[in-house]
């Protein structure tokens, strides 16, 4: 478990895949902590793009994205998982984050094969808070 630790002190940017413009939304209430506690979000979702979530200019998928990204936080269905996984190696970035639910074994190896970190069924607020708040909440809990 320290191995998350080490991603989320490490790694400040997140392209953050699944992100909805409805503010009441797990993706967007996360997306919302994370920026609170310093990381630079990058939202993804093809039906928003052009537009803005919580701030930050959305791209239809990561390939789009110009500046370099640290982590692919996945707010999408298993299924879908490996071509992200595939994008992700494209990309460059250190870490596939897949969240609660969402597991792919033929994207856990393909991100081991190439030295990429793979989480998968975690949130990454739910690992920040437990890491640096010293927090376990229930899910979805707007306070800190």
């Amino acid at each position: 478990m320290s191995e998350i630790k080490d991603i989320l002190s490490k790694y400040k940017t997140i392209a953050m895949i699944g992100v909805s413009k409805d503010l009441t939304k797990t993706s967007t209430i996360v997306m919302k902590y994370m920026q609170k506690y310093g990381y630079k979000v990058i939202p993804v979702n093809p039906r928003a793009k052009g537009e803005k979530i919580l701030g930050e200019d959305v791209y239809e998928k990561i390939t789009d994205i110009k500046e370099s990204v640290d982590i692919v936080d996945v707010f999408r269905p298993s299924r879908e998982a490996f071509t992200i996984a595939e994008d992700t190696l494209k990309i460059g970035a250190k870490v596939l984050w897949l969240q609660l639910g969402i597991r792919d074994e033929n994207a856990k190896k393909l991100m081991e094969k190439n030295n990429i970190d793979y989480v998968e069924n975690k949130c990454t607020k739910m690992e920040y808070q437990k890491f640096f708040l010293g927090k376990r909440q229930a899910f979805p809990a707007l306070s800190n």
